[in-house]
C-alpha cells in the first residue's frame, strides 16, 4: 500500500471534531499518547526477548498506531503524507549521505588550471613571534608565503591564528573555497562574473563568517574532538548563508565532513605549532603531515 493510498483510507476513520475545538489537537494529543505507548512496548520487548512472538506484535500494532497519527494530522494540515514522506527523504539525503564522488562537480573544471584549486598541494603553517610579542601564523606553498601573517586577533589565545586551515579543507572536501582562491591565487579571472559573484570579497567574507561561526561552535564542543556529527541547525545556517553560492548544491553531510577535515588537522597544528598538511582534492582529504619547528 503507498501512502496516498493509506492516507485516503486513514482519515475515513478520522472523527470530526466538537465544536470550539481545534481539529488539530486531538490527533496531536493521540500521536504524542502513541509514541509513549510504542516506548513502553520496545520496553516490553526487551524486557521479556525478541523471541516473544507477543511482544513483536504488540510493536507492530503501535507502530500502526503512530502511522494513522501522522496520516490524520497531516490531513488536517492539508498536507499529502506522500509528499511529506518524499521531502523527508531528501532532507534525509541531504544530512547524512555525503554527496557521491562519481558524482561530485568540481566547480572550475571547465577553467585554465591557473585557475583551479590545485588537485593537489603541500603547505606549511609556520609561527613566528614578532617585535611588539605576538605570535602570528604564516602560511606557505612551495616556500611562497600565502596571505598575512595571522594573529588571533582576540583577546584570547585560542589559536584561531590557524583558521586557514579550514578553507582549505572546504577546498579539499567541497571543492569550493573563495579564501584558499585569494591565497593561493587561482581566482577565476577568466570570468568575470564569476570572479565577482564566486570569488569576490561578498563570498570571501560569507566563508570568513562561517568560519568564524563554527569556531564559536566548536569552542563549545571542546574543539570536535572526538565528536562525530555537527548539529543540523548549525549546518542549516551556513546553507542559508550559501544559498546563493554554487556550493549550494552540496549536501549538509559535505559541510559536515568538511568542518571535521578541517578541525582534525587544526588541533594538530595547535598541539605541535604548526606543521605541513597535504591537500588532495581528488580524494577529498586535507592530512597533517609533519609537525612544525616551534615559533621562531
Amino acid at each position: 500500500m503507498d501512502f496516498a493510498r493509506y492516507q485516503q483510507a486513514a482519515i475515513k476513520t478520522l472523527q470530526p471534531a466538537t465544536p470550539d475545538t481545534d481539529p488539530v489537537l486531538v490527533p496531536l494529543l493521540g500521536l504524542v499518547g502513541e509514541v509513549g505507548s510504542l516506548a513502553t512496548a520496545y520496553k516490553k520487548h526487551l524486557r521479556d526477548g525478541p523471541g516473544l512472538i507477543s511482544g513483536k506484535q504488540y510493536l507492530r500494532e503501535e507502530l500502526g498506531d503512530v502511522l494513522w497519527y501522522v496520516a490524520a494530522l497531516a490531513h488536517r494540515f492539508d498536507l499529502d503524507l506522500e509528499d511529506v514522506a518524499a521531502a523527508s527523504l531528501v532532507k534525509i539525503k541531504d544530512r547524512w549521505l555525503p554527496t557521491p564522488k562519481t558524482d561530485r562537480t568540481l566547480f572550475d573544471d571547465t577553467f585554465p588550471e591557473r585557475e583551479q584549486l590545485p588537485r593537489q598541494a603541500t603547505l606549511t603553517f609556520a609561527l613566528r613571534r614578532e617585535d611588539q610579542g605576538r605570535i602570528v601564523a604564516l602560511l606557505a606553498r612551495n616556500g611562497i608565503s600565502c596571505g598575512d601573517p595571522l594573529t588571533n586577533a582576540s583577546y584570547i589565545d585560542d589559536d584561531y591564528r590557524f583558521h586557514d586551515v579550514f578553507h582549505l579543507a572546504h577546498a579539499a572536501v567541497l571543492g569550493w573555497s573563495p579564501v584558499t582562491r585569494f591565497l593561493l591565487g587561482c581566482k577565476r579571472k577568466s570570468n568575470p562574473v564569476i570572479d565577482e559573484a564566486e570569488d569576490g570579497g561578498r563570498a570571501i567574507a560569507i566563508e570568513e563568517g562561517i568560519s568564524a561561526l563554527v569556531f564559536s561552535y566548536a569552542a563549545r564542543h571542546g574543539y570536535l574532538e572526538n565528536v562525530h556529527h555537527i548539529d543540523h541547525e548549525l549546518l542549516k545556517t551556513i546553507a542559508a548563508m550559501t544559498s546563493h553560492l554554487e556550493v549550494s548544491v552540496l549536501r549538509a553531510a559535505d559541510w559536515e565532513q568538511a568542518i571535521l577535515t578541517g578541525y582534525a588537522a587544526w588541533r594538530q597544528l595547535r598541539e605541535n605549532g604548526g606543521g605541513i598538511l597535504h591537500l588532495d582534492l581528488d580524494q577529498q582529504t586535507l592530512i597533517f603531515e609533519t609537525s612544525g619547528q616551534g615559533t621562531v
